[in-house]
């Protein structure tokens, strides 16, 4: 096979033709691509336990995901696996290892690039578990991101007998288990790509999901996004923020738009690159060029079906078009078109510049925004994207045409794409009901219509329409919105805690919402307990509360609750509306092993119709177990009754029908659930012999086996896994060999597995199944000895927020083998954060760094304990040049030690370290490594100017605000530098340079508001400087204003119960160590009222605060760094 590669002059990719054995109109193939490539870092062999990490808007928890925090700085020529499939109009490729994502998106007729093409593979850490490409289309479910999007999916071809073909791609989630699969269709005939949807929950339990489609656009100032025109309203993310659309009449992300509609672009913020040419309002946020930050918008309420991009410089760009019932979202989002945008985009690509992405929401309108998948229920749908051109931004469209409608200069420009021939169109362009123009013609794909029609002056164009019509039927119309007349949207509000809610229905509904929308720092079950304290017997309290424990594992509190919320259901009818509380109990009962108890729960659940189907498809594995199969075969048409697309029925099924001997009727069940989904694992190893794809999946298949009482064949299946593949998987099979083993009466054989299972590679063995909770557990007992069953189980516990009885097990793993680094590194974290133990965590650090020196991550890992309870700098600047290799391998490390340098008064060596690495920060954790390179140069600054060096001061200061390209960031837009425009002014007035002086200070007492920590605030520690540069400046009452409004903030601050923001998209720190939120507010509050009485002259108590400030942290670099420039400063500004 041939592999196509890039052109040498460039990274731009060369599309291969298609092979001769291609002959029909949609030609698919697979052939390899060689790219320019910057490849991630090998996985970290630690598991990582981000319970409250913030992403997307949802809990960015990871494990049992391997993390990844390092890509390549410099690319290699890399081959990628690619399925290639065009037709007469369109030309795509997908990636199937890189999540199954659309890469190429060619528009043959105008030859453009509809979605954005990326020339190279340039991974930035944007992803849940790290890397994360752009471009293209990425397919996210079911969060967002997807946790799979940087890894391979199993791709099948199928043709049509229509000559259509469609690229399958498919696999398992790494954290639900559920299978997703998207086929990737294009038809004869027809200018659009079909996007095929199933979305299938393969387990018993109820789970919830999201999906979106991201599709990029290549963007600069004259690319715009449009939305039906009856969008009037877009909402930021958890809706926590609602402005006008397109034209934001409110601030949006603390841009001021309104204020730059009405005067324009501030000079000072006036973007490098891609500048708006001034045809459209500053304030309209369909244009890339007017965002000036990273920002998100989605629609709130449409009647169409469709949106997308229009590049008018190139005259061509895109739709998407789905059903806006069931697929409400509709998202703009973009990095920001400013420095800080232009940092990030250099971090995803080489050559192909910055990009938007157009995201389409199916079942969700916004993120997070999480619909329900019912156990074995599966969701279908499509959604279309098709090339546009010469027509302009579209005013309505269908999957068969667009159309646009201009008014300008007198004239109505009518235009008009179709994705197939249309023969004998009629186009009519009303008015009302007065007909201005006609034509009759046919329409071409390759040949849009346009049209220009001088009309009246006096004509009003908002009522002005198009019409198309073909044959007597309707193909598409533009009708003018009607004037909205709604009140604008309210945005969210946080929920109350839970003794401030009034009943138990919205404590109910409240801990719901939370656990749906997988809320990162707030706690459903919290709200269910309160419930609970008020009435012990709420029957939907108990069985939420019931769940939650059954998927911690805590089967036996499970059952209680699930028995509580029947009692309570039960007492007056035996026959209650809702049969969930007994699915459930079925559930737990299955898994405690008492089918017996279990089979009865479960044949109750059956009699209501919405657990028909999960009860009759649970029963049947018990009668397997038992080996009933003509009682599980009547079962499963019960189950499939109620759920033809349950694929897991349908292959238990099968597998029934052949112990029962009807082996044609078991083969035309399984070619007819290929028929449904041609990548089903399950069908195709029953009917094909096909293993799974991985070892995961083959861990999948065995535990379905299993309930069903198929050991024999869970057991054949798992000895043909690929125990080499250093996946992390090995271990689990193996103890799960043996345990099937002591089932089946092979002690001999089961006694050899464990002992295998014990000598397994620990690594990036990270468990997460209930199953293999329980084997883990039944592991330990027989193997007394075994150091690393405990050590697995502990790391399931751990996740399951079950932290004594994770710690508890990593304790016996440490006393069964010492050195076990991980094992240590686990404990340190859990005595700290879940147990409050500071100092039996620094003690297992302590082993865990003996164990593994070489272990990167558990030496920063070891130093930020070190830093959270106080240790001194100088001693941790001692470790550091004790082991300076270990910086080389993380940004981190890197990081630190320049904070630490800066800490210690060497800003020098700080800059040298910082200035030798090409950084790679993680999105919403920005500002870390420019915040230690702005603080070196106003070290340096403010040390030359006490010497009296005024002009390396200055340089020193001006480095600031050009900072280089290897940081891998740049400054926000808002984020306030009153600082270094303080200081920067204070060295133009020691040279004698009063007007550049003033020029500068004036600047720096104008900035208001800062953007710190990812949020945006009225009040914080730049308000100081702010202050200062007024006071320089002579305006005392100005000054002394702002100072007061510092103080009285930092009271208030104190008095406030802090928490860490609802809303919150994204955190900027991994939140490894527990953070003690009201100590951090106190260090804030003592922190911003001393400067605030440094500026009104009181010297003394500034100082006192200071003081007390670095007696609670101190490694706090404002305090440090205040009290040594605290004489000059008050040189600078004459305070007395």
């Amino acid at each position: 096979m041939q592999i196509a590669r890039k052109t040498s002059a460039s990274a731009r990719l060369v599309l291969p033709d298609a092979p001769a054995s291609e002959s029909g109109t949609v030609k698919a193939w697979q052939q390899p691509v060689v790219m320019r490539t910057y490849l991630p870092a090998p996985p970290d062999r630690n598991p990582m336990f981000l319970e409250r990490r913030v992403y997307q808007g949802s809990s960015g928890r990871v494990y049992p995901l391997p993390f990844i925090d390092r890509i390549a700085t410099e690319p290699v020529d890399h081959t990628w696996q690619a399925v290639h499939i065009e037709n007469e109009f369109i030309r795509l490729m997908i990636l199937p290892e890189i999540g199954g994502r659309i890469h190429v998106g060619y528009d043959k007729i105008a030859g453009y690039d509809f979605f954005y093409r990326q020339n190279v593979i340039k991974p930035a850490l944007v992803g849940l578990a790290g890397p994360w490409i752009s471009g293209g289309v990425e397919f996210n479910w079911p969060q967002h991101h997807r946790p799979a999007t940087f890894m391979p999916v199993e791709v099948e071809i199928e043709r049509g007998r229509d000559g259509s073909v469609t690229v399958w791609c498919s696999d398992h989630d790494p954290l639900t288990r559920m299978k997703g699969m998207h086929g990737v269709c294009l038809h004869p005939g027809r200018a659009f790509v079909e996007l095929k949807v199933r979305l299938y929950n393969r387990t018993p339990f109820v789970q919830t999901f999201l999906w979106w489609a991201n599709a990029a656009a290549r963007v600069h100032e004259k690319y715009q996004s449009f939305f039906p025109p009856d969008v009037h309203y877009v909402a930021d993310h958890a809706r926590r923020a609602i402005t006008n659309f397109p034209l934001s009449r409110h601030p949006y992300y603390g841009v001021n738009y309104p204020e730059r509609a009405l005067s324009g672009v501030p000079p000072d913020e006036m973007p490098s690159q891609f500048a708006p040419d001034g045809s459209y309002p500053a304030n309209d946020l369909s244009w890339y060029a007017n965002i000036p930050v990273p920002t998100s918008y989605m629609i709130l309420g449409t009647d169409e079906d469709f949106f997308g991009g229009y590049d008018h410089a190139a005259q061509a760009g895109f739709v998407h078009v789905a059903d806006h019932r069931i697929a409400p979202g509709k998202k703009q989002w973009t990095w920001g078109n400013h420095e800080f945008g232009y940092a990030w985009d250099r971090c995803l690509t080489d050559d192909d510049g910055p990009y938007i992405e157009l995201m389409a929401g199916v079942h969700t309108d916004n993120q997070p925004d999480f619909s329900f998948l019912a156990p074995w229920e599966t969701k279908t749908f499509s959604q279309f994207w098709y090339p546009i051109r010469e027509i302009g931004a579209p005013q309505a469209a269908n999957l068969d045409a667009a159309i646009s409608l201009c008014v300008s200069g007198g004239c109505a420009h009518v235009g008009v794409c179709v994705t197939q021939p249309i023969a004998n169109a009629r186009i009519t362009l009303p008015d009302g009901n007065d007909l201005i123009r006609e034509w009759k013609q046919d329409l071409a794909v390759a040949k849009p219509f346009c049209a220009e029609v001088s009309i009246d002056p006096e004509l009003n164009a908002a009522n002005l329409s198009v019409h198309i019509e073909a044959d007597s039927r309707e193909v598409l119309r533009y009708e003018p919105p009607q004037s909205s007349s709604a009140n604008e949207p309210r945005p969210a509000t946080e929920p109350p805690l839970p003794e401030e809610i009034a009943s138990n229905d919205e404590l109910y509904l409240t801990g719901l919402h939370l656990e749906q929308y997988r809320h990162a720092t707030r706690r459903p079950e919290i709200y269910w307990q309160e419930a609970l304290r008020r009435d012990q017997g709420d029957a939907r309290c108990n069985n939420a509360l019931g769940l939650w424990h059954l998927h911690r594992g805590e089967l036996v509190e499970a059952e209680r609750h699930f028995r509580a919320a029947i009692t309570r259901l039960t007492r007056r009818n035996p026959n209650p509306y809702d049969g969930e509380p007994f699915y459930n109990l079925g559930l737990a009962l299955r898994f405690r092993g008492n089918d017996g108890e279990a089979y009865d729960a479960l044949s109750k659940a059956a009699w209501n119709a919405a657990w028909c189907g999960p009860a009759h498809h649970a029963l049947a594995e018990i009668d397997g177990c038992r080996g009933d199969w003509e009682q599980a075969l009547d079962h499963l048409q019960c189950s499939l009754a109620a759920n033809a697309s349950n694929l897991n029925a349908r292959n238990l099924h099968a597998m029934i029908l052949r112990k029962l001997g009807r082996d044609h009727e078991s083969a035309a069940v399984l070619y007819e659930t290929l028929a449904i989904d041609p990548l089903d694992a399950w069908a195709r190893f029953l009917l094909h012999g096909k293993l799974p794809a991985n070892n995961q999946q083959i861990l999948d298949l065995t535990f379905d086996l299993r309930r069903a009482g198929f050991n024999e064949e869970a057991h054949s299946l798992l000895r043909s896994a690929n125990l080499p593949a250093s996946d992390g998987s090995e271990p689990i099979i193996l103890y799960a060999i043996a345990d099937l083993c002591a089932h089946l009466g092979d002690a001999q054989a089961g006694a050899e597995a464990y002992r295998q299972a014990a000598q397994a590679p620990p690594d990036l063995c990270f468990p997460s199944r209930l199953e293999e909770l329980l084997i883990l557990e039944q592991a330990i007992a027989p193997n007394p000895e075994d150091t690393r069953a405990p050590y697995y189980l502990g790391n399931l516990l751990y996740d399951r927020r079950r932290y004594e009885e994770a710690t508890a097990a990593w304790e016996r793993a440490v006393r069964l083998d010492p050195d076990f680094s991980t094992a240590w590194r686990n404990l340190g974290i859990a005595y700290f954060n879940a147990l409050g133990d500071s100092a039996r965590a620094r003690d297992a650090f302590e082993r865990a760094f003996e164990a593994d020196p070489n272990d990167a991550r558990i030496f920063y890992e070891r130093d930020q304990l070190w830093k959270r309870i106080g240790e001194q700098p100088q001693h941790r600047m001692q470790e550091f040049e004790r082991h300076t290799e270990l910086c080389h391998h993380r940004d981190d490390l890197t990081v630190e030690l320049a904070t630490l340098l800066n800490q210690l008064r060497l800003p020098e060596r700080a800059l040298k370290i910082l200035l030798s690495r090409k950084f790679q920060p993680w999105e919403g954790g920005e500002g870390l490594v420019l915040a230690q390179f702005t603080r070196a140069h106003l070290l340096l600054g403010a040390s030359a100017l006490a010497t009296g060096d005024a002009t390396s001061a200055r340089r020193s200061f001006e480095a600031v605000l050009d900072p280089p390209q290897n940081l891998g960031e740049a400054k926000h837009l808002l984020a306030n530098q009153s600082d270094v425009w303080f200081w920067l002014g204070a060295s133009h007035s020691q040279l004698g340079e009063r007007s550049q002086a003033e020029a500068c200070w004036l600047r720096a007492s104008k900035q208001r508001g800062d953007f710190c920590e990812m949020s945006l605030r009225s009040v914080s520690d730049m308000t100081f400087w702010s202050a200062m540069a007024s006071h320089c400046l002579g305006k005392q009452r100005e000054a002394a204003s702002m100072l007061q409004v510092v103080f009285d903030y930092s009271e208030q601050l104190e008095q406030q119960t802090p928490t860490i923001d609802y809303f919150a998209t994204s955190l900027p720190a991994m939140l490894l160590f527990e953070d003690d939120l009201e100590k951090r507010n106190k260090i804030e509050a003592l922190y911003l009222r001393g400067q605030a009485l440094f500026g009104l002259g009181r010297t003394g108590d500034a100082k006192e605060l200071m003081g007390e400030v670095l007696e609670l942290n101190l490694n706090h670099a404002g305090a440090a760094d205040f009290l040594e420039q605290i004489d000059l400063l008050r040189e600078i500004a004459n305070l007395e």
